[in-house]
């Protein structure tokens, strides 16, 4: 449908100028989005609630948007992944042609877990903010800490930087990917067991993979870059082109 559309639009183009183009490539667009999917996924001890200015953002762009609350502090990562996995399961996104997805960080490790098991055939793009994909020396220093495991549950002791641990095993990416993640930390202490650049909680390096097509880093800590409108931009805009708007950040 949308190459017959685009075929269309050269023939007007030739027939109606430059102006008449721009116009029709506009609702051309917007048709387009309006038949996409996008699911958010919310990270550890969050809800959907976090993930609201981005869902007013992708829904004021035309896309269909499914949050998914999930019970981040109860279950392991492969268990929380297998209900998010058997939520979708029940929504329009199961029969969708793409379905794309924005997560802060947990809610991304629950993709990548989710493809590399087979259970995500329909995956489109897909917008990580703050994800820890190579895990977390945060959660190395504090897995063990036994007021943390009472308050976060057994997924943070999964989310550390060794080999064993989940972030470690998913391997490449092998779809679309684009990672945002924050510079800027509003805890110290955290900050001073992360090597490099941080957001308070992952480190900029930490929240690269193998597959992914771009990366951007922005100055806002972990807790509040899903609440950013730059932000929100550029996740709107990753979804319609595959890549980040690197020329017109502020």
């Amino acid at each position: 449908m949308l190459f017959q559309s685009k075929l269309m639009l050269l023939i007007l183009s030739a027939v109606m100028g430059s102006t008449m183009t721009m116009v029709l490539l506009t609702a051309i667009t917007r048709a387009s989005a309006s038949e996409e999917y996008v699911v958010l996924l919310h990270g550890l001890a969050r809800t959907s609630r976090s993930m609201s200015i981005l869902a007013t953002r992708l829904k004021a762009s035309g896309f269909n948007v499914i949050t998914i609350d999930y019970p981040s502090r109860k279950y392991t990562i492969e268990k929380l992944a297998l209900t998010v996995g058997d939520h979708l399961g029940i929504t329009p996104a199961e029969s969708a042609p793409k379905v794309h997805f924005v997560t802060h960080s947990l809610g991304g490790i629950l993709v990548r877990w989710l493809r590399k098991h087979g259970r995500m055939h329909n995956i489109g793009r897909v917008v990580m903010l703050s994800p820890p994909n190579k895990g977390s020396e945060v959660a190395d220093r504090l897995k063990n800490n036994p007021l943390l495991k009472r308050i976060m549950g057994p997924a943070i002791r999964q989310l550390g930087t060794g080999e064993c641990n989940v972030p470690a095993t998913l391997g490449p990416v092998d779809f679309e990917l684009g990672v945002i993640t924050g510079n800027k930390s509003l805890n110290p202490l955290f900050s001073r067991w992360v090597a490099g650049q941080d957001d308070g909680k992952v480190s900029t390096e930490s929240a690269k993979v193998e597959g992914m097509k771009d990366f951007l880093v922005v100055p806002h800590s972990h807790g509040f870059i899903m609440r950013s409108p730059e932000v929100a931009d550029q996740v709107v805009f990753f979804l319609q082109n595959g890549r980040f708007d690197h020329v017109t950040r502020p």
